[in-house]
């Protein structure tokens, strides 16, 4: 009972907040244009079948919350992970947690983007990482919940190696492995027109 009220107040939160901002609710498709220093990219995300963390998402977008961020996790032929952290490595603010919608018939294919999370499954805020590999593992399966896919690119695959492919190192400030030796930035992320 508990957790289906707690999964309840989510969902009304995460609704109310979408609708204080024009994320599009009309557009099942929606694109979003990333502009990065290493160049741009442009994802089409499914509604049909992650309307939540689209929702969740686009709210991030349209607020501006993903401006300046840095790509701070990079692995290659694995995921380019960003949306949280500013380049002086300080974690950005998040929205109430959604509910996990990896069971969506979405695989984290490469090129695809999909929500990162801590190991419960329903803890997903703003962090996302785009799949620079065919990434099956992350998948949902009859034993556990996956990561879920929201969308794919469009335009970009090109930036998006690239930025794979950038030099790393473990960063002694946040104690993580993988972070890139030079910033790689995430200057904005615009919703595009429809």
């Amino acid at each position: 009972m508990f957790k289906w009220l707690a999964t309840s107040l989510l969902l009304v939160t995460s609704l109310s907040v979408s609708a204080a901002v024009d994320i599009q609710k009309d557009t099942i498709y929606p694109q979003v244009e990333f502009d990065t220093s290493m160049g741009k990219i442009v994802v089409e995300l499914d509604r049909t079948r992650a309307p939540l963390t689209i929702d969740n998402f686009l709210t991030y977008v349209v607020k501006g919350e993903y401006d300046n961020t840095i790509f701070h996790r990079v692995i290659a032929e694995f995921v380019v992970q960003g949306g949280g952290l500013t380049t002086k490595l300080e974690e950005r603010p998040s929205m109430a947690p959604i509910v996990n919608e990896s069971g969506n018939g979405l695989s984290n294919a490469m090129g695809t983007i999909a929500m990162a999370r801590d190991n419960d499954p329903h803890s997903a805020t703003r962090q996302f990482y785009f799949n620079v590999g065919d990434n099956k593992k992350l998948d949902p399966s009859k034993r556990r919940w996956g990561y879920t896919v929201f969308g794919e690119v469009t335009q970009g695959m090109d930036v998006l190696e690239a930025i794979s492919m950038v030099e790393t190192e473990h960063n002694s400030t946040l104690n993580w492995p993988d972070v890139p030796v030079k910033t790689v930035l995430l200057k904005k992320a615009t919703l595009l027109p429809r």
